[in-house]
């Protein structure tokens, strides 16, 4: 091992040794002996351990080990306010030094730290992955997320939304997501899925469901058992998350045309006493209630159908995972009558099994051109009292040389009085495509097509509905 640096390195010099040993192996997995030895030394002189420059050892490793370290990955990457200018006068000048000093030696550790996490998450080779590789990688990215302020699952999509990351990894999100799905393609998954130990290992994400949805004819026995126990999992887990957004606001608007029950739990103690503080009698010291007033609590619960149209086409996969948990959700609700129908070139009604996502998804077969006229030949008669109806119809909107009929169709449907909700593609990536030709008509209809990110849809339902 190569002797400590020499104290009198300068601090900023340390952390560019960091920040090109974490370039030179990102775009060169090679190893460079000079980088090396010199970011060895400087991790060992700032007290940090040496494994944190091990590309193979991951977050969860070294926390093991050195749990004092967890704290420091939360918000790490978290953009800071910039330093305050130098007002300082003579008196001040020596702590302000050692204050530089200070924050300057916290600089080449976040550097380290730093290093450490975008490595082993951008740094992922080449060849076969395993399911601990897989796995490995998806606590690394969570520690990534963790760095980045935001919660695991979040920037790879399938359990929220971004957050803003203030600027500082534009993007971030969709690319988290390619090298998972990149991660998940370069598995034996048929192997791994055959073996209960190996598949225990997996944790469910959109790009691993997007592949055993996609692989499930292929599979029997224990493997069909195990991508089915994968698949529960995560519809479970999105579920929770959706469960959530839906009920913070589904209860919907008082209706005052309602008279209030005359009840004692609905009594509003306070606004009886001030409307009758006219009767109060100072002599007696008693106030006398010529009237009670009590709470409204009855809801507006006018009957809504719902009717959901998802394309089931390859590209679609995050869609169709979300808005068939998301449907049976809402499904759930009272007063909400949901109807959900997939297409490809042909459509198929899955209203029956609406509130078991988990059997939708096993229903659903991906892949495939679109037909968008087929499903709304199927979606049409679901529709009786238009004023009462909202059509969610989620597609990147790239149709089979039938874009003009199936526009006009949405169209005379939307003008109806149906609520009319385009929702574009998004890809296991999270990348956004939809075909301009559409984008442009819904634009002009009123309906402009929302972004594809469940949140936005939740509080366009729910704005609707309650």
């Amino acid at each position: 091992m190569s002797d400590p640096m020499p104290e009198a390195v300068p601090d900023d010099n340390r952390r560019q040794v960091l920040y090109w040993r974490l370039l030179a192996r990102l775009f060169d997995p090679e190893e460079q002996a000079g980088l090396e030895s010199a970011s060895l030394a400087v991790v060992e002189d700032i007290g940090l351990p040496p494994a944190l420059l091990d590309p193979q050892t991951s977050v969860d490793s070294i926390v093991q080990r050195h749990p004092e370290l967890a704290a420091e990955f939360d918000g790490l990457m978290v953009p800071g306010i910039d330093p305050a200018p130098d007002t300082a006068d003579d008196s001040d000048s020596e702590a302000t030094a050692d204050e530089d000093v200070r924050d300057r030696a916290a600089e080449v550790r976040r550097a380290a730290l730093v290093s450490k996490v975008l490595l082993n998450v951008f740094s992922t080779g080449s060849g076969a992955v395993s399911a601990g590789q897989l796995s490995r990688w998806q606590s690394d990215a969570g520690w990534l997320e963790r760095a980045l302020g935001s919660r695991p699952g979040e920037l790879r999509g399938g359990r929220g939304t971004t957050p803003d990351t203030g600027g500082l990894v534009p993007g971030l999100g969709p690319e988290l997501g390619a090298i998972e799905a990149d991660l998940v393609r370069r598995m034996h998954l048929r192997e791994v899925l055959a073996d209960p130990e190996l598949a225990a290992r997996l944790t469910p994400s959109m790009s691993l469901i997007e592949q055993l949805l996609r692989d499930k004819g292929n599979l029997s026995g224990v493997a069909l058992a195990n991508a089915k126990s994968l698949i529960r999992r995560f519809v479970d887990e999105v579920a929770e998350v959706l469960r959530t957004q839906v009920e913070k606001t589904t209860v919907g608007a008082l209706d005052r045309s309602v008279p209030p029950k005359r009840v004692y739990r609905n009594l509003d103690l306070d606004r009886t006493i001030w409307k009758n503080l006219t009767n109060y009698s100072p002599e007696e010291e008693r106030l006398y209630v010529d009237r009670l007033y009590y709470r409204h609590t009855a809801r507006r619960t006018t009957p809504q159908r719902l009717i959901v149209v998802v394309d089931q086409s390859g590209s679609m996969v995050d869609s169709m995972v979300n808005c068939t948990i998301l449907a049976s959700i809402f499904a759930g609700l009272p007063k909400v009558d949901v109807h959900l129908i997939a297409y490809d070139t042909r459509a198929i009604d899955l209203t029956p099994w609406v509130n078991e996502p988990f059997e939708v998804l096993l229903r659903t077969k991906l892949g495939g051109g679109n037909d968008g006229p087929v499903a709304m030949a199927m979606a049409r008669p679901k529709i009786a009292e238009p004023k009462n109806t909202v059509l969610v119809w989620i597609s990147d909107f790239y149709e089979f040389d039938r874009s003009q009929p199936l526009f006009e169709g949405i169209e005379e449907v939307h003008r109806s009085g149906v609520k009319f909700i385009p929702v574009g593609s998004v890809t296991s990536s999270g990348r956004q495509e939809v075909n301009p030709w559409f984008r442009e008509r819904f634009k002009t209809l009123g309906t402009p097509v929302i972004s594809g990110h469940i949140d936005k849809l939740v509080h366009e339902l729910k704005t609707f509905l309650t």
